[in-house]
């Protein structure tokens, strides 16, 4: 299907729009999803003081080398063996990366 050449700039307006799970994050949001779900495993918070011996803290993850927010957001989408089976939405999974983000 051809496309009417006065279409063109309407599309790649929606197409930016679309972005990555990342982008325009709530850190705050993220933050409270985080104690709500993640606590129980990681520390999330610096006034945290328990949580599972070999799982990483959330300023742990934020530190790494190869951290990113876009990064984290997409791997919080995919189902992991090693995590529970939170039923993320791309909002809530750039958020919490957001705030993990915000963590360095």
């Amino acid at each position: 299907m051809r496309v009417p050449i006065r279409w063109l700039p309407t599309l790649i307006v929606a197409a930016g729009l679309s972005g990555s799970p990342a982008s325009a994050a709530d850190p705050d949001h993220g933050a409270d999803l985080a104690k709500r779900w993640c606590a129980s495993c990681h520390l999330v918070t610096s006034e945290q003081n328990q949580a599972s011996a070999d799982i990483p803290a959330f300023a742990a993850i934020a530190r790494r080398p190869d951290f990113t927010p876009e990064k984290l957001a997409f791997f919080l989408l995919d189902p992991h063996p090693k995590m529970p089976n939170f039923p993320l939405s791309r909002i809530e999974a750039g958020d919490i990366a957001a705030y993990i983000g915000s963590l360095r």
